[in-house]
């Protein structure tokens, strides 16, 4: 009887993209990241960057590969923007890492799932930041819970819209 019990289960698989999308998805995250939020000024409560990686990071089901995508974006966010290098960073790197781990045991094809791991994703990411930045980097960081959950929210929505459209992009075999 175990035999058969094993056969049922559903091995997740891991959906492959095109080169193109691997570059310029992430490419227009940054782009998008650091010109809109000079159009919203303070009431930006979005991070493109971070969304892209959870997404990527949750398809790919790998670790490494979910480590290097956050850390790779994150340094090319704070390059961007007016962040000492290096802070987020950290905090893409931790989330790209527990987002493809996450992927790995459990089944990420539930929009659900996908939406409540991209908001707590997003907490632990701002949380990280001004971690990094108020005390170990011992600088100035203003914050309010406040702006740390409706940026959460923010991204929620944003990959609301956006993982469906992603999920397009993927190589069907």
């Amino acid at each position: 009887m175990p035999l058969l019990a094993a056969d049922t289960r559903r091995e997740p698989q891991t959906r492959r993209y095109p080169m193109l999308a691997y570059a310029l998805v992430p490419l227009a995250a940054l782009i998008l990241q650091a010109w809109l939020p000079q159009l919203t000024g303070r009431y930006s409560w979005f991070d493109l960057p971070l969304v892209v990686t959870v997404y990527f990071a949750l398809d790919r089901r790998s670790p490494i590969q979910g480590t290097f995508m956050g850390a790779a974006m994150g340094l090319f966010e704070d390059a961007l923007s007016h962040h000492a290098i290096g802070v987020n960073g950290v905090a893409k790197t931790v989330a790209g890492f527990l987002a493809a781990s996450v992927g790995v045991r459990v089944d990420v094809e539930n929009h659900t799932i996908r939406l409540a791991l991209n908001f707590l994703l997003s907490l632990v990411s701002s949380s990280l930041v001004v971690f990094v930045s108020r005390f170990l980097l011992g600088l100035d960081y203003e914050w309010s819970w406040f702006t740390v959950l409706f940026t959460a929210l923010g991204n929620s929505l944003i990959a609301l819209v956006l993982f469906p459209l992603l999920d397009r992009l993927a190589v069907r075999d």
